[in-house]
């Protein structure tokens, strides 16, 4: 029976020792800021902090280019041989990244693209549901995984609220108006991925602690999650106690595992520090 590997992006914020353990693949995806080209995960997050604060301007982020995807999985096959590739990508609607994985896979046979239509901790929970899969069944055949995660793709649940509008507005992703509104009340929105789509569907009020706890509130109520697993997810500068707090009510919601998530540098360009977040699968 052929090896079936697993691979995603760096955008998809899966914890290292998870990656090593499965031995899922992750290629890097890309930061910019001044002038530099870094390779996700070769930057520290708080780099781009420390960038902001003294420029007030923020990195821009580009995909994994096709010809990286062709040496990427050229390099699988050879620590793999005779591997079969399932790649679960991040979400086709925000970025190239999937486009560009499509380009480099026609000239290589045997591997599955997957769009996850997720970003961080909602594209990590499809990779580890696959993880799962993999783990439960060894022998399964490619064709019938690739269904399989396919059909968990919808079920993938992220919701998240950042840390900092100013952040947000630096970066161009709110009005002034809007930005000045939601400083003065401290309204937070909430962010989800909507059939792959970055969507603001309520806004908060109130300081980070007490509007993580109506997030994780809410979104319980909203979505059947599946209780085995939970990711709570976070940027740099987030209160250790209230990670501790969100972790303490998933465990209290009857979740078995409840995994923390920091977000590295390409995802944290866009959220700022300070945010929080959850993904889950729905049942």
């Amino acid at each position: 029976m052929r090896r079936i590997i697993l691979s995603t992006e760096s955008g998809a914020d899966l914890p290292g020792e998870l990656a090593v353990k499965y031995h899922v693949q992750v290629v890097p995806m890309h930061v910019i800021m001044d002038g530099h080209d870094y390779l996700d995960g070769s930057l520290p997050v708080e780099d781009i902090y420390n960038y902001y604060e003294r420029t007030k301007k923020i990195p821009s982020t580009t995909s994994t280019n096709a010809h990286e995807y062709h040496e990427f999985f050229t390099k699988i096959k050879f620590d793999f041989p005779d591997c079969i590739i399932v790649h679960i990508g991040y979400t086709s609607k925000a970025s190239s990244s999937f486009q560009n994985a499509i380009i480099a896979s026609e000239e290589l046979d045997d591997i599955f693209l997957i769009d996850a239509l997720n970003v961080t901790g909602g594209l990590t929970a499809i990779v580890m549901y696959a993880v799962t899969l993999l783990e439960n069944e060894p022998t399964i055949e490619p064709v019938r995984l690739v269904e399989k995660i396919e059909s968990k793709v919808p079920k993938s649940r992220l919701a998240f609220v950042p840390g900092s509008l100013e952040f947000l507005r630096a970066g161009g992703r709110v009005s002034n108006l809007a930005y000045l509104g939601g400083a003065l009340l401290k309204i937070k929105p909430r962010i989800e991925l909507i059939e792959g789509n970055l969507i603001s569907t309520k806004k908060y009020r109130g300081k980070i602690d007490v509007v993580a706890e109506k997030l994780i509130s809410d979104y319980l109520e909203q979505y059947d999650i599946d209780r085995e697993l939970l990711f709570l997810l976070y940027s740099i500068g987030l209160d250790e106690g209230i990670k501790q707090r969100m972790a303490g009510i998933a465990k209290e919601a009857g979740f078995k595992n409840v995994k923390l998530i920091q977000a590295g540098a390409m995802i944290s360009t866009h959220a700022g520090p300070g945010g929080f977040g959850i993904a889950g699968l729905e049942v």
